[in-house]
């Protein structure tokens, strides 16, 4: 007898769903959960992720920290395609996902939130122990002077410099920039740092760049303190994710991941759900609303 279609799809949305109610009776195992959060949390939200389900580059990789450091011609390209896609990034939202970890907090069953994210949504959902690993593209930083503005100040000033730009029109691309093709960046002129002169920064981890030791320092801390570890939306591509899950599990402490497709630490898990993460998480927005 042929199988059909309506069958496969039943199969495996019941797979899910046992693999859902698996998750929720690993959180409800555990009291302190240290949660590592990447780009599959926040793409419900409109933001694009980098990487396909087999954790492969779905588009060019993002700017190198010593390209845009020592290429003028880089720093205007990256800042053009900013100006674009900034105002779209800025207006992104909380999706249920981000409040349902964020109800997991008010609940006291979450020791920290780490998160590889760069939007600051999980704060605006109403988390509360969050560690931006990779920085917030919200804020400016001058590699001169130190100094830290709003990423919304700088839009005006180049904006300002650069009549006419903000007619582009394009698609948002996954660090808050867009995908601008065929332009010529030549004539885009760049704010300097109004203190000291000196480049500016979006005060994100760029590749090529180390994450801050005191951020580090401060997650493996509060990983000691938990008694699980709960990867939500990300592949675990990057060391800088990966090194949490290798700890924990090097610590015997028991390490679950959402996410669909593969991650670099499945060898690793206890338990892997590969659902999507509104889908997955929805019950626990219920549960705090009901």
């Amino acid at each position: 007898m042929a199988i059909t279609t309506n069958a496969i799809s039943t199969a495996a949305a019941n797979a899910t769903a046992v693999q859902v109610e698996a998750l929720n009776a690993f959180v409800q195992r555990h009291r302190r959960l240290f949660v590592l959060t990447g780009a599959g949390c926040s793409t419900p939200s409109g933001i694009p992720d980098y990487r396909d389900a087999e954790g492969g580059w779905k588009r060019p990789q993002p700017v190198t920290f010593q390209a845009f450091t020592g290429e003028a011609a880089t720093r205007r390209r990256y800042w053009a395609r900013s100006l674009a896609g900034w105002p779209r990034f800025a207006t992104a939202r909380a999706n249920p996902a981000h409040r349902a970890l964020a109800t997991l907090e008010r609940e006291g069953r979450i020791e920290a939130l780490v998160t590889q994210n760069v939007d600051g949504l999980h704060q605006q959902a109403g988390s509360a122990t969050v560690i931006d690993l990779h920085g917030r593209l919200d804020q400016v930083v001058c590699l001169g002077c130190g100094a830290r503005h709003p990423r919304e100040e700088l839009q005006q000033r180049l904006l300002a410099r650069n009549p006419g730009w903000e007619r582009h029109v394009a698609a948002i691309a996954p660090d808050g920039d867009a995908d601008l093709d065929g332009v010529d960046f030549a004539s885009f002129e760049v704010p300097d740092c109004v203190g000291c002169g000196g480049l500016l920064k979006p005060d994100v981890v760029f590749y090529g760049e180390s994450v801050p030791r005191a951020r580090v320092e401060a997650a493996v801390a509060h990983l000691r303190r938990s008694d699980a570890m709960l990867v939500v939306g990300s592949s675990l591509m990057v060391y800088s994710g990966l090194r949490f899950a290798r700890m924990a599990a090097e610590a015997g402490i028991p390490v679950a991941a959402l996410n669909l497709g593969r991650t670099r630490a499945d060898e690793l898990l206890s338990l892997k759900v590969e659902a999507d993460c509104v889908a997955a998480l929805a019950g626990w927005v219920a549960r705090d609303s009901g």
